[in-house]
């Protein structure tokens, strides 16, 4: 069955965009086309099909193929949630806490369960595209590998190395990925991508000729920045290191950048609104005053994210602009933070600990093991309104009886408070919702686009696609991987 696996020679150089890229491509060829990741480990998850989780970048790569999302394309996800700890997911569902001490020799014993879940996506396609984590170059992790080499060599999938040419010394990387991992890891390898390029590729014959010279591997081509790539959905924490250049004239939606902050691809729709400017608050900063609106993330640890905004001081901030009649929404764990109170008696997150909340909003929140995974549809703001709810706990109130969305089948969401400021909602990925993203973004007097975010997304795969196409040797991949093009 063919199968191809990209890897990078290190995080962030593309890897999950290109998967994407050339998924969506082999997918207007007519192939039947599947994503797949081991491993992965991120804050940023969906829900499934089948009522799992997994990474944000394997439910966008379904997309990219036209496919449902299913937990077998991401069979292992690793959810920080403390600086050595984990919560591990497995065939979607919660499995336990994986520590730094453990973590080897339980993520080598899950490779059983990785092969099995690859191998169910191989008799349902054409061909499975597998994105790698991290680089193979980090020898000291390849003993118990189920994400890179260890996963390709137990399943005889061939790989095609990336290497980032934005980031300097593309040709130390590659040919130092050659140089350190052993011979057999890197007979695995057939080819090389150059990504993220900039410039005229002409410039740069000489070093990708010398790149195969010293390799032994093939040069499948020279990918440029690919632009339209921003108006995907995030997927990696990385880009929250990057701040957004401000645009004059707009109002200012803030968010802080919380310690564990999950799931901060929900506010992507709302950067697409030219009427509106996302900014990322980073730890040593104030919220800006000039916000219009606040939005509490998701977090992995909600009671630890609350200390952390506390200890910068952005308590203070929001409740100032709550008394000025800002809009302040809390999604998920920043929905919890609103409340009254948070009790954690089984030590979900750590020690067992009952905190204070924000008190904005008059609800209170148990945490329990039982985890919460679902889409739901329903009304909210006189406006259809469609999401995922994905968390551990329940929250209730007399601000519960002002629920920010009625769900179908009668069931509740979230609160409101009494003034109407304050918003708490369990559904991620709310703002993508056209009709409510405008009903919000009216409250602080922007006229929103109604842009279908859904089909933004899809056109830019679309235009990924098609400048990946034009770079790329999609024959040649094609061949590696066992189809004849």
């Amino acid at each position: 069955m063919a199968a191809l696996m990209l890897q990078g020679t290190g995080s962030d150089v593309g890897k999950s965009v290109l998967v994407a890229a050339l998924c969506r491509t082999l997918a207007n060829r007519g192939l039947r086309v599947l994503p797949f990741k081991p491993q992965n480990m991120s804050n940023n998850a969906a829900v499934t099909a089948d009522g799992g989780e997994i990474g944000r970048a394997q439910a966008l790569q379904a997309i990219a193929c036209r496919a449902e999302p299913h937990s077998d394309m991401n069979p292992v996800l690793l959810k920080p949630q403390a600086d050595r700890t984990s919560q591990l997911i497995v065939h979607g569902r919660v499995r336990g806490t994986l520590g730094s001490g453990n973590f080897r020799e339980a993520r080598g014993a899950l490779m059983t369960e990785v092969l099995e879940s690859y191998r169910r996506l191989q008799g349902q396609c054409d061909i499975v595209i597998v994105e790698g984590a991290g680089s193979p170059a980090e020898i000291n992790l390849r003993g118990g590998d189920i994400a890179n080499m260890g996963f390709a060599r137990a399943a005889d999938v061939p790989v095609v190395l990336i290497g980032d040419i934005d980031r300097g010394g593309v040709i130390a990387s590659l040919v130092g990925t050659r140089a350190v991992i052993d011979a057999e890891d890197a007979a695995m390898i057939r080819g090389f991508l150059i990504n993220k390029f900039r410039g005229d590729p002409a410039l740069f014959e000489d070093g990708y000729r010398e790149i195969e010279r010293r390799s032994g591997w093939q040069g499948l081509g020279v990918v440029p920045w690919l632009g339209a790539a921003a108006r995907l959905p995030s997927e990696d924490a990385v880009i929250l290191e990057r701040p957004a250049d401000p645009r004059e004239g707009r109002r200012m939606i803030a968010c802080p950048i919380l310690p564990r902050i999950s799931n901060f691809d929900d506010l992507d729709p709302l950067k697409l609104e030219p009427g509106v400017e996302v900014v990322m608050v980073p730890p040593g900063r104030p919220i800006p005053v000039g916000a219009a609106m606040i939005v509490l993330p998701g977090s992995k640890a909600t009671i630890a994210d609350l200390a952390a905004l506390r200890a910068e001081g952005w308590d203070i901030d929001i409740r100032a602009h709550h008394r000025r009649g800002a809009l302040i929404v809390g999604l998920c764990g920043g929905y919890q933070m609103l409340g009254r109170r948070i009790a954690d008696p089984l030590g979900i997150e750590g020690a067992p600990a009952e905190v204070e909340g924000l008190g904005l909003l008059d609800v209170e929140t148990v945490l329990s093991p039982a985890k919460m995974l679902r889409h739901v549809e329903g009304t909210a703001l006189d406006a259809p309104v469609g999401g995922y709810e994905m968390h551990m706990g329940e929250t209730h109130g007399p601000g519960t009886e002002r629920p920010f969305a009625v769900l179908e089948g009668g069931g509740r969401d979230g609160a409101v408070s009494s003034d109407g400021h304050v918003i708490g909602s369990y559904l991620h990925g709310l703002f993508a919702s056209p009709g409510l993203r405008h009903a919000l973004l009216a409250r602080i007097g922007v006229a929103g686009s109604g842009r279908d975010y859904a089909a933004d997304v899809d056109g830019a795969l679309d235009d990924i696609a098609a400048e990946f196409a034009r770079h790329a040797d999609i024959d040649a991949m094609l061949q590696i991987a066992g189809i004849d093009a």
